[in-house]
């Protein structure tokens, strides 16, 4: 069920757009699944069709929607494949952090810092 908040100071279509992106995330959806359409959505929230479309469009740009023309909007398996990605990526990261032993709370800062700051902004390796 999506909710939105007029009284948000968060925007209606980021709102809109973190609750799919949430209901992706934690498998509500389900890959496949058939979004409503951008005027259905919109009529159904009292929201502008532009919200819904702007939403749809920056879910579809992260990959986890995916229009097929006039089929319409479905929940995408690169969701899927991105989730896996980071997980291989997380087995990588720990086997560095394990042969270089690395303490686990140091690890994690890391992580931490790449995910609030981006990749770019990374510590620098130790020497």
């Amino acid at each position: 069920m999506i909710v939105i908040d007029s009284a948000s100071p968060v925007p209606p279509f980021e709102q809109l757009r973190a609750q799919l992106a949430r209901q992706i995330q934690d498998r509500t959806l389900a890959v496949g699944t058939r979004l409503p359409t951008i005027r259905r959505l919109a009529a159904d929230l009292g929201l502008a069709v532009n919200t819904v479309g702007r939403a749809y469009r920056e879910l579809e740009e992260a990959g986890l929607i995916e229009t097929r023309g006039h089929a319409g909007s479905f929940v995408s398996a690169a969701g899927e494949e991105g989730r896996e990605r980071a997980r291989r990526a997380a087995v990588e990261y720990a086997t560095v952090v394990a042969s270089i032993g690395l303490d686990t709370n140091e690890a994690l800062r890391i992580v931490q810092a790449a995910l609030t700051k981006g990749i770019a902004a990374s510590p620098s390796p130790s020497p």
